[in-house]
């Protein structure tokens, strides 16, 4: 978490080696991923951004471009897991329901699901969820959120959540609080909120909350 600016996004990109690091190491598993082979590393991260980016075509066809070759089970079983099977068989066409240019037939809300349920269906290692949910209304954020939940809930997998709403990671086994690019806290919720007012995190939980 942290302001606007404050390097979080970028921590994403570092992660994905969309670019490398001036200074310093970038570790996966206690290996600098530097040294791992890049579409390798690529097939172990599954990544959520706040405008997914849907191509023309099917919904299973979106769905299975995060693991091409896939089997209609497990584009339907994705799709479960990312909470949106029931919005999909509600189509005539359901799964071989075209999505339009740039997912244009589909609500926010149903394009952020698919987008989960491409990231989902190769069973990343790691899973990278860059502010998934702040550019729905907040009825579609709840639901999108409630998937996204349950996902960090059933499976063992490490999770990078960059967020804007501090109720969207307040169960996260650690929190880290970035400014001007630097960690200047870290912890449970807990034990941020312990720090008290002088706190990064509690002002910022204090902000978001009214101060309650």
């Amino acid at each position: 978490v942290g302001a606007s600016g404050s390097g979080k996004s970028t921590a994403i990109q570092l992660i994905e080696r969309f670019y490398d690091p001036s200074a310093g190491k970038v570790m996966l598993d206690g290996h600098d991923i530097t040294t791992l082979n890049v579409a390798w590393l690529r097939t172990q991260i599954g990544l959520v951004g706040q405008e997914p980016v849907l191509f023309s075509g099917t919904i299973a066809d979106n769905i299975a471009s995060g693991k091409p070759g896939a089997s209609r089970q497990e584009v339907e079983e994705a799709a479960r897991m990312a909470n949106a099977y029931n919005f999909i068989q509600e189509f005539p066409d359901k799964f071989d329901t075209d999505v339009g240019e740039k997912g244009g037939f589909l609500s926010g809300g149903q394009k952020q699901r698919v987008a989960i349920a491409r990231a989902m269906i190769k069973n990343p290692a790691v899973l990278l969820l860059d502010e998934a949910t702040s550019a729905l209304d907040s009825a579609s954020e709840k639901i999108v959120q409630a998937a996204l939940d349950e996902l960090m809930q059933k499976t063992k997998r490490t999770t990078v959540v960059i967020a804007h709403r501090l109720s969207t990671i307040r169960n996260a086994d650690k929190i880290c609080v970035v400014e001007k690019g630097k960690i200047v806290e870290e912890g449970t919720h807990d034990e941020l909120m312990a720090i008290g007012p002088k706190g990064h995190y509690f002002q910022f939980s204090s902000h978001q909350t009214g101060g309650a």
